[in-house]
């Protein structure tokens, strides 16, 4: 096991990986910028280094600053949380040049799975469902015929993007001429890959997807499914687990194809395989996401697993702990992300949180990176922490969240608690009527 992990993140992630490693008796290093010096996860750290100002490409993004913060502290391995460097193949191999452990998928997974285009071909491979799409589309009159054969309305993808960037939806040939030069700038600003694709587009989709661990050895363990619909401009706001729309049939097809599947691919570490559900019921892929997801909590509440834990036992060549067999959700979880942002107008709100009182309770789970006093910065994302509630059943659930974010104080600062109670209120949330356009409707 290792004896010193560095922590290449910030905020919940970096305070959740802290926990992980000080119950396996792993020493922990933070690393932070000048505007998080005084954050909760350089804290909560044995050590923490600080890796060059607020802006994310001189610290967090910085990767020989990141490895020269691994050298002095005498870190043995890096934990890159999500987001940031996390699917970053480069980083992992440097990682491994310079000594280190990368806890998370090997160079080659993350190319595999990274690019969306490529993504699908070994989907295809592998025999999982797909969305029917193209492939990299060479120019406008390319897209435009594969367009036609698809069928509008299409989106539009970039084949690097990720975390709901890099999408558009277009219904008419003219919408497609006009959006495919600016989405191929903007997919080369953002992803350093120009490259484009089509795939059909489903007006009223749910957004499901399949927790998988693997130990590089021929175990699989496939984590059930969560359901992630709610969802904003494709960013997810609520997360639960398992999903109302998927039956006890279809969660043990989809685990034995998708086991299968990763034991073809050889894939090492946790992954996140995405699916489109359609008004029919029909899955289809879209993309696998080669990290521990920001919802993960939720697949732990109703397993009694740490994934992260695993994931630093596989990372290590140890075994990740789990039963082995087919295992069964227990209950129902439902997860809420707590931002610093307004509740109507989702204008991000940075500021110095006055006061932080955090439920609790039986069932009740936070996930958080602050405390009261802590000035939250305007650099980052505006997640503070995540309100997760398990119950026996989904109303259970549900009731006990709410009663938990009706005791969520937080001063100072405006955040979407309000928001998230209209949801849980909705007698569509309640009912299980949900889609990636709920929002729109709520």
């Amino acid at each position: 096991m290792f004896q010193k992990v560095l922590v290449a993140n910030r905020g919940e992630i970096a305070v959740r990986v802290i926990r992980a490693c000080r119950e396996l008796g792993i020493a922990t290093v933070a690393i932070h910028s000048e505007a998080d010096e005084g954050a909760l996860h350089v804290r909560l750290a044995d050590e923490a280094v600080c890796v060059g100002p607020a802006e994310s490409a001189r610290s967090y993004l910085h990767i020989p600053a990141i490895l020269a913060a691994a050298e002095i502290s005498g870190a043995d391995a890096i934990h890159p949380g999500y987001g940031f460097l996390s699917e970053n193949p480069e980083f992992a191999e440097l990682c491994a040049m310079s000594g280190l452990t990368f806890i998370g998928p090997r160079p080659e997974d993350m190319r595999s799975w990274g690019d969306k285009v490529r993504a699908r071909a070994l989907a295809k491979e592998l025999g999982l469902p797909l969305m029917e799409g193209s492939s990299v589309l060479r120019d406008v009159a390319h897209a435009l015929e594969e367009a036609e054969r698809i069928g509008y309305p299409v989106m539009l993808k970039a084949s690097g993007g990720g975390g709901g960037r890099g999408m558009r939806v277009i219904r008419t040939p003219k919408e497609l001429e006009d959006a495919f030069p600016k989405a191929e700038i903007e997919a080369l600003t953002s992803f350093k890959n120009g490259d484009l694709y089509l795939e059909r587009f489903v007006e009223e989709p749910r957004h499901i997807e399949w927790q998988v661990l693997c130990d590089g050895k021929g175990g699989v363990w496939v984590l059930g499914e969560r359901e992630c619909s709610i969802q904003r401009r494709h960013q997810k706001i609520v997360e639960e687990a398992p999903s109302v729309a998927v039956s006890p049939a279809l969660r043990a097809e989809m685990a034995e194809r998708i086991t299968e599947a990763m034991q073809k691919s050889g894939y090492v570490s946790a992954g996140t395989l995405e699916f489109l559900m359609d008004e029919r019921g029909n899955l289809s892929f879209m993309e696998m996401n080669t990290r521990i997801q920001v919802e993960h909590p939720v697949t732990e509440m109703v397993f009694g697993v740490d994934l992260v834990a695993a994931q630093i036992r596989i990372a290590a060549g140890e075994s990740p702990g789990l039963p082995e067999g087919v295992l069964e959700p227990r209950g129902h979880a439902i997860e809420c992300r707590v931002n610093a942002e307004d509740p109507v107008t989702f204008a991000p709100w940075p500021g110095k949180i006055t006061e932080l009182l955090v439920p609790g309770g039986v069932g009740v789970r936070i996930d958080g990176g602050v405390y009261g006093g802590f000035t939250v910065p305007a650099h980052y994302d505006s997640l503070l922490l995540k309100v997760i509630a398990h119950g026996e059943t989904r109303e259970a659930a549900i009731a006990r969240l709410d009663r938990a974010l009706a005791e969520t104080m937080i001063g100072g600062i405006r955040t979407n608690i309000p928001l998230h109670r209209r949801i849980l209120g909705s007698a569509d949330f309640r009912a299980g009527k949900l889609s990636t356009r709920f929002l729109e409707r709520l």
